[in-house]
């Protein structure tokens, strides 16, 4: 009951917090979501060090990553077309992670470098993409990254009451044999149906464009789920981290997102 509750607790400032930064303004909504990027990377990074004993800066990484959102953050929000000097400090960064391995004595170069460029492109780039979404028509609203989560949020739900009702056909028994395709099924039809109410509510997009966009973020986020169970398993490890109580840690509630996001962006520019 006490585990029960806690987790209650976290989830509703969980997502109290991020309807609360979202909504407010930009700022808030940028702050929030460059400490979760920078609290990704740290997770990722922490994972792979005591996976791979690998000796890459994880404050460099966790920095990297922030910076990368702002980046991002700078060309969308602040109408900076060419980021080419506000980029310079992030090159030079890369530049220095490569460089350093030069004059370190023990081994493990290859791991460092190819690690650290993982901790960029998985746990930091997709945070940075939502800055696309949420500039869409040019200014900054927060329909469409909000969109994202509530149509995971939905799938989440429906997959979950109708895998435990009729569940019966796994999709990857060997990664996550809680997940059926009846699940799958259900969490669609569910985030689908999301979709289409959100439609009669915003017009920023159409009826079918609301729809797909869901049916994208579903089929992508279940992806971005199994990636993420694959690699703890391959770790060994039940959670990525324990800063949210009952949860476990950012990489935890984030592996939908982190796929989901990309994908979404690619629809958007597609449309």
């Amino acid at each position: 009951m006490k585990s029960f509750i806690i987790r209650t607790a976290t989830g509703i400032v969980f997502v109290g917090t991020l309807l609360a930064a979202m909504l407010y303004s930009n700022i808030t909504f940028g702050i929030l979501f460059a400490l979760i990027a920078g609290l990704a990377v740290n997770e990722f990074c922490n994972i792979i060090q005591e996976y791979k004993k690998t000796t890459f800066s994880t404050l460099l990484a966790v920095l990297g990553g922030i910076y990368l959102f702002f980046l991002f953050f700078a060309s969308t929000n602040l109408n900076i077309g060419n980021i080419t000097l506000l980029s310079l400090p992030y090159i030079l960064l890369v530049v220095y992670i490569f460089v350093r391995e030069l004059y370190r004595k023990e081994g493990g170069a290859l791991d460092n470098f190819a690690y650290f460029c993982l901790s960029q492109v998985y746990a930091a780039i997709p945070f940075a993409l939502l800055n696309i979404p949420a500039t869409y028509n040019g200014t900054y609203h927060y329909i469409l990254p909000l969109a994202i989560f509530v149509f995971l949020w939905s799938n989440d739900s429906g997959a979950y009451c109708i895998g435990c009702l009729f569940g019966k056909h796994k999709m990857f028994k060997r990664i996550s044999p809680k997940k059926s395709w009846e699940g799958f099924a259900g969490g669609t039809a569910v985030a689908i149906i999301a979709g289409f109410i959100m439609s009669q509510f915003f017009d920023i997009l159409s009826t079918w464009q609301w729809m797909t966009m869901a049916a994208v973020v579903v089929a992508a986020g279940t992806l971005g789920d199994l990636i993420e169970s694959c690699m703890k398993r391959e770790a060994k490890i039940k959670d990525s981290g324990n800063i949210l109580p009952g949860h476990g840690g950012i990489l935890d509630r984030f592996d939908s997102f982190i796929l989901a996001t990309p994908c979404v962006v690619i629809f958007l520019y597609l449309l």
